[in-house]
């Protein structure tokens, strides 16, 4: 009880979100068709969650996070990052240390999403 245990990632295009981070994550994606927008229900990534069209238009970059972010556990904090930006995505806060727990950043997705990314290391300074 109280637990986050589902999570929704807004697009303009979903079709273009759920191709980036099926590449980025390897999530698994399926259309649902007995919602009446374009929904894409998420598996492999911890808590369920889904992909949808955006109802407005997409907020402007540089004016701060009105949501939730979720940070996604990787393994290779510098691997990961590479292929966020091969892949179109961009960086919203640079990798740092939380010292004695992991390397974190903050990245943009194709539709200017901000998410988390962090690989545990207790060396991290």
């Amino acid at each position: 009880m109280n637990n986050i245990s589902y999570f929704e990632i807004q697009a303009s295009d979903p079709e273009k979100l759920v191709e980036f981070y099926k590449t980025i994550f390897a999530w698994e994606f399926e259309r649902d068709s007995n919602i009446p927008i374009e929904y894409y229900r998420i598996t492999g990534a911890g808590a369920p969650g889904a992909i949808l069209k955006r109802p407005t238009k997409t907020p402007e970059t540089m004016q701060g996070t009105n949501a939730y972010t979720c940070s996604i556990e990787i393994e290779n904090f510098d691997e990961t990052e590479r292929k966020i930006m091969y892949h179109g995505g961009k960086v919203a806060m640079e990798k740092f240390a939380i010292p004695g727990k992991c390397w974190q950043g903050y990245f943009l997705d194709l539709d200017n999403n901000v998410f988390g990314i962090f690989e545990v290391d207790t060396e991290a300074r």
